[in-house]
Formats: structure tokens, C-alpha cells, sequence
């Protein structure tokens, strides 16, 4: 449920990545309209709440590192002289 999480504020980043560079465009530095800094502000928003989603993934345990050509960790092998 996590992982489906994630992927729907990444998708959510890139639009309003692309909406923050549409409005960019459309303004062109008309400083009444700040609908460029609120895009910008939302899209601050969402990054942080997916920071914050996957560190919490993270410390869970819900979100890991398995790879299937990681075997883990390999022991140590003590050497006798």
C-alpha cells in the first residue's frame, strides 16, 4: 500500500513540476499573478510529504533493499596462523 503511495506523489511531483513550468511560460514575470510561486509551493509540499512517506517505509521495514543477486551480508572468516 506504501509503495502504490509513492508512486502516486511522484506522479503528482511531475505535474506540478510541469504545471510550475507551464505557468512559468504563460506569465512570463506579469508580477501580479504569483501562480507560479504557489505551484512551486505545493510542489515543496508534496516532496517533503514523500520524504517524509518514505523514511517512515523505511523504518517499518516496509520498504527495503531485495535484490535477488544480494545474498546479504557474507561472514567474516577468521584466519588461525
Amino acid at each position: 500500500m506504501l509503495k502504490i503511495a509513492i508512486i502516486v506523489l511522484l506522479m503528482v511531483l511531475l505535474v506540478s513540476m510541469g504545471s510550475s513550468f507551464y505557468f512559468l511560460m504563460k506569465d512570463q514575470g506579469d508580477k501580479t499573478k504569483r501562480r507560479t510561486l504557489h505551484s512551486l509551493g505545493f510542489r515543496l509540499v508534496i516532496a517533503i510529504a514523500l520524504a517524509i512517506l518514505i523514511i517512515y517505509s523505511i523504518a517499518t521495514g516496509q520498504l527495503g533493499n531485495e535484490t535477488p543477486w544480494d545474498g546479504g551480508p557474507t561472514p567474516q572468516t577468521s584466519q588461525q596462523p
